[in-house]
């Protein structure tokens, strides 16, 4: 029997003291622990907006009341203009104030001020496109009765961030960061729009890829990556010399490849070389362009009575933009009895409804993709690099120097220098003590001052096409293409925006800035920009396709989406026409047929079906043999088909361009699409022969594709499953920064179908998430607009992660689902009642 020693019992209750106290300090720290988590959940709290009872708010003219239905959307009832957009600028704030705040820094080069050293690139860049002082020359364009809204707009923010200040109870995303919003000023709803324009354009960032491709591999090859439409894309319009609205006609005939050479405007392959011959070194500027993403885009179709059950229009609209939380919409209906009584989106930060419908009208957007943009090459003056050569004469630059506040150091001088064809971009990530002897200036329609939010002021209050077309003539930036239908049965498409004439030159590569060779002449007249009012096929579809056909005497692009979704959309609308209802609308939007795999795939399958394979190969290459054709998130052959095109593109590109170049390459669905189609028919190109031919490039990406999906979802095909890897949950900005903020702020992640070329658009990046999809649906019937119309915005209503509309809207787009708007019923909701101070 062991005998237990006075200096083992001391030790073992010396233990047993420590583990009671250990247990103690554990518990302890829990305590403080749960504490610290209620009290941060307390303070978060605080920011939750009002929704309920009554709140004095100075400047109003009038009561006003805000109703908040079951999904967290405001439905605004004012007595005038003034107080409903002053209503509606503190409703948005109370919502969004964060996202407000967060988007105007990015557009005006001010990120770094508040997050630090890691945004200073990203300031620089948003500071020489000088979007600030386009947006402060747009409010000086507008008429005095939309600059009163822009202010009462601006009124009814900062009474929210006073208010919010005065009781702490800024969204907590402020407090992370530091620092205090600074009240909101019409520039800064300008400046909104303009930040819109660039995430909508693209062809400038298109044009230095290009020429650093020039300077890599050659003219020729090239010249063979210049933008093209296949011979079986869709144009809507066929042009009618001397028309305006009424001799254009829609129709979804298929057009032949683009002839450059001979398209009004075009210069030839061989003049390009000597306009683009500049061997300017734009790798740092590439490095800070944005990835193209041939996602980003939208469909929008309207149906005529003749072929819907009701005998009246329908319309649909789902614009797809980035993945992100909150929403970049934000969904609210503006009511004054008797003169408007609207419904649908804005850009937090904006007045008015850029999206939507009233009781008597509908209208739906998508981006035409214009070529608005154009580089222009300057000569520096060498002994003076604030001049540049025109017309064989020195001119002075416009030099703006300005200091960059970086949080945690001192600020950073900074100069924006523009020439007379707009600022110098090509230097942002230059050394400032040695210019080169060439610069880039950008030219672009949104550095105007440009009035779009005073025509999105007047949608909502239009009661037919002759007065929604005429406001339109406001609407310059970023052109789109609309889609209109109203209650007394009238379906129209126009392209509404700028869109410049060049005495020369096609718009895809830089051009000389020392002569007036290049410059814009005018924009195409408003009476002769595309348009199409009730056409005999009974619809109107885009989807960022080829809008009208080559007898159109203007230029607009040459980079036309890939034509799928469009023929899709087609295809569904013909396939149920006469019985078309607002059910075929809500399905067709979230269709995942993949019509680009229908169209490749009998002209790859047939090598692999010849070479020699092994497993899991045989059983991957069964699963596409096998395949519907419909990117569904349970099936398998959507994740090798998606694989194999990303490994066929990269080994047919990434060799000769390098991956910097392949990264930013611009066109590359056409231009793929084409190349491969040629080359089953005899006509391979440089590329193609490069890679080793046809056979051998199809073989070699499948068995790449296999490998790594068995890396992602294991060695039996039968097992994979498309949602597994494709997968969406939009980042919120300070949940993206690291994991514990993104446990609190990033919403719910979960599998979908789809993908860039599908209707239900969902593109997505190397790791599977989706990146471009669409944040917001609407299905109108004009039969009944106030009572069967849909719409949903995803992830939710508000940007309070702790708000229950934060993300309650997720599972019903995962299901495909949206919501009836409520045009009556709100009332019965929580309601605000605002009131003029001292009231």
């Amino acid at each position: 029997m062991a005998v237990t020693t006075r200096r083992q019992r001391q030790t073992q209750k010396g233990k047993r003291r420590l583990a009671r106290w250990l247990s103690y300090a554990a518990l302890g720290l829990v305590v403080v622990l749960l504490l610290g988590l209620a009290g941060g959940y307390a303070y978060a709290r605080r920011s939750l907006p009002r929704t309920s009872g009554e709140l004095a708010l100075p400047g109003l003219r009038a009561p006003v009341t805000v109703y908040r239905d079951e999904w967290g959307v405001p439905h605004i009832v004012a007595e005038n203009e003034h107080d409903l957009y002053m209503a509606q600028g503190y409703v948005v704030a109370q919502d969004r104030l964060f996202q407000l705040d967060l988007t105007r820094r990015a557009a005006a080069g001010r990120l770094a001020e508040v997050i630090g050293p890691s945004q200073l690139e990203t300031d620089k860049f948003f500071r020489a496109l000088n979007l600030k002082r386009a947006a402060e020359a747009s409010v000086r364009a507008y008429s005095p009765w939309a600059t009163e809204l822009l202010e009462a707009y601006a009124k009814g923010v900062n009474a929210y961030i006073e208010e919010a200040i005065a009781h702490k109870r800024l969204p907590v995303e402020f407090t992370l960061l530091g620092y205090v919003p600074e009240p909101w000023t019409p520039v800064d709803s300008a400046l909104i729009g303009k930040i819109m324009a660039y995430d909508l354009g693209g062809n400038f960032e298109a044009e230095v890829y290009r020429l650093q491709l020039r300077n890599t591999v050659g003219a020729e090859l090239a010249d063979q990556l210049m933008p093209a439409y296949p011979a079986d894309g869709i144009t809507m319009i066929r042009y009618r010399a001397g028309s305006a609205a009424d001799d254009q006609e829609a129709t979804p005939r298929a057009m032949a490849v683009v002839d450059r050479e001979a398209a009004p405007g075009s210069v030839a392959a061989g003049e390009r070389t000597s306009v683009a011959g500049s061997s300017l070194d734009l790798s740092g500027l590439l490095a800070l362009l944005r990835a193209p993403d041939e996602g980003r885009g939208s469909n929008n179709w309207v149906i005529s009575g003749e072929l819907t059950r009701t005998g009246k229009p329908l319309l649909a609209n789902d614009p797809h933009l980035g993945a992100r939380t909150p929403s970049i919409w934000y969904e609210q209906h503006l009511v004054i009895p008797g003169q408007i009584n609207a419904y649908g989106v804005m850009f937090p930060g904006a007045p008015g409804i850029v999206i939507g419908q009233n009781d008597r009208i509908a209208w739906g957007v998508t981006n035409t993709n214009p070529d608005v943009q154009d580089l222009y090459i300057e000569r520096r003056n060498p002994d003076n690099p604030y001049q540049f050569e025109y017309m064989g004469r020195w001119e002075d630059a416009q030099v703006y120097r300005e200091l960059i506040p970086v949080k945690g150091q001192d600020p950073v001088p900074f100069e924006v220098v523009v020439t007379r064809h707009g600022p110098i971009i090509s230097e942002v990530a230059g050394d400032a003590d040695n210019r080169p002897e060439e610069a880039l200036a950008l030219k672009w329609t949104a550095h105007m001052g440009t009035p779009e939010l005073e025509a999105v002021l007047l949608f909502l209050k239009a009661r037919n096409w002759e007065e929604f077309r005429d406001a339109l003539r406001s609407f310059h930036v970023p052109t789109q293409n609309f889609v209109f239908a109203d209650v007394e049965g009238t379906i129209a498409y126009r392209t509404g925006g700028l869109v410049p004439i060049r005495r020369q030159g096609d718009g895809l590569l830089p051009v000389p800035g020392w002569t007036d060779e290049y410059e814009w002449t005018g924009f195409v007249p408003f009476e002769q920009m595309p348009e199409a009012v009730n056409p005999p096929e009974g619809y109107i579809v885009t989807a960022n396709n080829k809008v009208i056909d080559d007898a159109y005497p203007y230029f607009l692009t040459y980079s036309w989406a890939q034509p799928y979704r469009a023929m899709r959309i087609v295809e569904m609308i013909e396939a149920a026409r006469g019985d078309l209802t607002t059910d075929h609308m809500r399905a067709m939007q979230v269709d995942y047929t993949n019509l680009h795999a229908r169209t490749l795939l009998p002209v790859l399958l047939p090598a692999v079906e010849q070479a020699d394979l092994g497993e899991p190969a045989r059983s991957a290459l069964a699963l596409l043999k096998a395949w519907d054709h419909v990117d569904s998130a349970d099936q398998g052959a959507p994740l090798v088909f998606h694989l194999w095109w990303d490994e066929l593109t990269r080994r047919l590109y990434q060799p000769l361009m390098g991956e910097a170049l392949y990264k930013r390459m611009a066109d590359k669905g056409n231009v793929t699409d084409l190349a491969l189609l040629a080359a089953a028919e005899g006509r391979p190109n440089g590329w193609i022969e490069a890679a080793g031919g046809l056979e051998r490039l199809a073989v070699e990406s499948f068995l790449a594709a296999v490998d790594r999906a068995v890396a992602l979802q294991g060695r039996d095909p039968s097992r994979w499953a498309w949602g597994r890897y494709h997968r969406l949950q939009p980042p919120h900005p300070v949940g993206s920064a690291a994991a514990p903020l993104g446990w609190l702020f990033n919403p719910t992640r979960y599998p979908i179908g789809g993908s860039g070329v599908t209707v239900g658009a969902m593109s997505f990046g190397a790791d599977g998430m989706v990146r471009t999809f669409a944040p917001w649906r609407q299905v109108v019937d004009l039969a009944d607009p106030t009572g069967n119309s849909w719409s949903i915005v995803t992830p939710g209503q508000s940007g309070h992660f702790l708000s229950p509309h934060y993300d309650d809207q997720s599972p019903l787009h995962q299901r495909g689902d949206l919501l009836r708007r409520d045009f009556t019923g709100y009332t019965a909701g929580r309601a605000l009642r605002l009131v003029p101070d001292g009231q």
